[in-house]
């Protein structure tokens, strides 16, 4: 193989570990590597990627369809108590600080925003908290499509949305860089957890190197040039990760499919 091209669908702020994983295994196989901020979950049916970073909506989404193109190899461990050593996360609601807003019941009429609607941790966890609540019918005033957690986040920040609920890596990560997020944000319901975004490697490539680029991720945690990356991302270490991790993925989202409630409007 002339190149690996890695190509990632998430979070910018998690770049650090993204470009880590591409340089690390590059390293390790003497292959050249290329990482692509992909815009278009297209390019991901398309198979334009040797290794993705997805998330796990539009993996599961692709493979109903019989036309999933990468199998999850790995999933990432975050550090904290919170993830209890499992690759999951959570999505944590935020509102501002000096909001009246405490609980997810005092949003209630408010408004909304989310990352994009093939989003786990910004649109799919919450359209199944809604069912579980049974609030099917309107439970927001106003919901806004945003496009990246890091815009929900400038939302509500500026009081333009009252409430947004985002990846709690994604979340930490931005507070624990920005002092105005920490001073002027607060957390009042967490959602979840959800079996966190999977690392998923093509079909097209081989078994034998399918479980090279496995290994090589399992380890990073051990090696000193990959450990100051892993931690910019609050990553502790990764673990495998196959289909089957992502049941409750698919169990979410197949009750609202059978309530015929997909959306979170």
């Amino acid at each position: 193989m002339d190149k690996l091209r890695f190509g990632t669908f998430l979070a910018p702020n998690i770049m650090p570990v993204y470009k880590a994983i591409a340089d690390t295994v590059g390293e390790k196989l003497g292959i050249p590597t290329e990482l692509i901020v992909e815009t278009d979950y297209d390019d991901c049916a398309k198979d334009v990627n040797d290794v993705c970073f997805v998330c796990s909506l539009p993996y599961i989404e692709y493979e109903r369809q019989g036309r999933a193109p990468a199998t999850p190899i790995a999933a990432p461990v975050l550090q904290g108590k919170r993830y209890q050593g499992k690759p999951i996360y959570f999505s944590d609601v935020i509102v501002r600080k000096d909001s009246p807003f405490n609980s997810f019941a005092d949003l209630r009429g408010h408004s909304w925003c989310y990352n994009e609607p093939l989003s786990q941790s910004g649109y799919g966890i919450t359209r199944y908290t809604l069912l579980q609540l049974g609030e099917i019918h309107g439970y927001f005033s106003t919901v806004l499509e945003a496009g990246y957690h890091e815009e929900s986040i400038r939302l509500v920040l500026e009081g333009k949305i009252d409430a947004s609920a985002i990846d709690s890596q994604v979340l930490a990560v931005a507070m624990r860089d920005d002092q105005v997020l920490r001073k002027n944000l607060k957390i009042i319901h967490s959602l979840g957890p959800s079996t966190i975004q999977p690392i998923a490697a093509s079909n097209r490539l081989s078994p034998e190197l399918k479980s090279q680029i496995a290994d090589i991720l399992v380890n990073m945690h051990k090696d000193p040039a990959s450990r100051e990356a892993l931690d910019k991302g609050m990553v502790e270490r990764f673990v495998p990760v196959g289909s089957n991790d992502y049941d409750d993925i698919r169990m979410m989202l197949k009750a609202c499919e059978d309530a015929n409630f997909m959306t979170v409007k």
